[in-house]
């Protein structure tokens, strides 16, 4: 007796997980792209924005938290909200998260109830005033550590934090800032500039430079560099000035709720606005220093490059309804067969690994991208007249 055939299998294996990788910089086009996807206006984007670092600003200083433990909450909190959507949480209890988690990276340890006693405690008198032991606290201090675990899976469990006070201090001192007038105010201006995504997109060196120009401009100081030239000498730091915008945009339009945009009437910030937009054309400056924006030509065959790109795709995005639901933020983790999803259905099909070596996650996806490729073909099969295989 023949022993039967043995059937080929047919399946593809496991799945290959999904790698997400660590970016430590975050460009324009990308955070509009992000915004699009998770389906929130410009306005409300501002708006739950400002609150959420106004919130993690109060608090941290009313635990008397370093600066620096403010600047990573702040970067947790701006990539969190990128990767997840507004109605998914609470803007407060994802600044809450963000602080918490903030205080273990920097080894400032707070615990959660602590952060949100100091929270609650901020709105009443000194007598009306509740312990962190409280069991007012107990069922929001769980949903708080629920939520830490999603700040470092939207981050990347990326640790890689930038402090540009350490710098901008350095730089005061060498450019002879007054340290009670032009120098202290721009180290307020650095606090602002993490109420904007700037630190997602630029460098220690160009948020400093950026705080003590505007600084500069704000008390007319003349800048002497130490080779005796007028102006900031930003080759030799091999950054560039095409990013002070960002802080102009804030103090123009928000400035109530800042440190510094409520010493200074708008009328000096817009001011300084004409002029450093003139300067920008003159010097064929680019508003943001990286744009990928869509694969459009002109008559000539060159692709489009603004100098200032406009918000026509963003604003598409948001409006449209049944299309927002198709987009899905790049900053999610993909496999090797390139699939994106949310991330409740990615835990069913398979595992996420956190990495920071982009090169490394390409290779490893091209390696694995050949066993799960769905290959079909033709093949002809003779019988003859018995029913047997010739």
């Amino acid at each position: 007796m023949n022993s039967p055939t043995s059937r080929p299998d047919c399946s593809t294996g496991p799945h290959p997980s999904f790698i997400h990788v660590a970016k430590p910089y975050v460009f324009e086009h990308e955070i509009r792209q992000h915004t699009a996807a998770t389906g929130v206006s410009e306005a409300k984007e501002d708006s739950m924005r400002l609150l959420g670092i106004a919130w993690i600003d109060s608090v941290r200083k009313a635990l008397q938290l370093p600066v620096r433990t403010y600047n990573t909450a702040a970067v947790y909190y701006h990539k969190f909200r990128l990767v997840h959507a507004d109605i998914e949480y609470s803007f407060l209890d994802a600044a809450a998260a963000a602080l918490f988690t903030a205080c273990k990276i920097e080894d400032t340890l707070k615990k959660s109830r602590e952060i949100l006693c100091a929270a609650y405690n901020l709105r009443l008198a000194q007598a009306d005033h509740l312990s962190p032991d409280d069991s007012h606290f107990e069922s929001h201090s769980k949903a708080i550590i629920g939520l830490e675990r999603l700040m470092l899976e939207a981050s990347g469990f990326d640790f890689r934090n930038r402090y540009p006070q350490k710098v901008l201090i350095k730089l005061a001192k060498l450019y002879n800032f007054d340290k009670e007038t032009a120098a202290k105010t721009a180290y307020n201006m650095c606090c602002d500039l993490y109420r904007t995504f700037a630190p997602l997109k630029q460098t220690t060196l160009t948020m400093a430079f950026a705080c003590l120009e505007l600084s500069a401009r704000l008390w007319g100081i003349q800048i002497e560099n130490p080779q005796g030239k007028d102006g900031f000498d930003y080759e030799r730091w091999s950054t560039t000035r095409e990013e002070v915008m960002d802080l102009l945009d804030l103090y123009t339009h928000h400035r109530a709720t800042t440190i510094v945009g409520q010493n200074y009437s708008l009328d000096t910030f817009i001011a300084i606005r004409i002029t450093l937009n003139q300067e920008a054309s003159a010097g064929n400056y680019h508003r943001y220093t990286e744009w990928v924006g869509e694969k459009k030509l002109n008559s000539n065959g060159t692709k489009a490059s603004p100098a200032t790109p406009d918000r026509d795709s963003a604003s598409e995005n948001r409006e449209g309804g049944n299309r927002r639901h198709r987009l899905s933020p790049p900053m999610r983790p993909t496999s090797a067969t390139e699939a994106r999803g949310r991330p409740s259905e990615r835990r069913r099909d398979g595992t996420v690994r956190f990495m920071l070596d982009p090169e490394r996650a390409r290779r490893e996806n091209v390696a694995v991208a050949d066993y799960f490729k769905s290959e079909e073909g033709v093949m002809e099969i003779e019988y003859d007249g018995g029913g047997r295989r010739r």
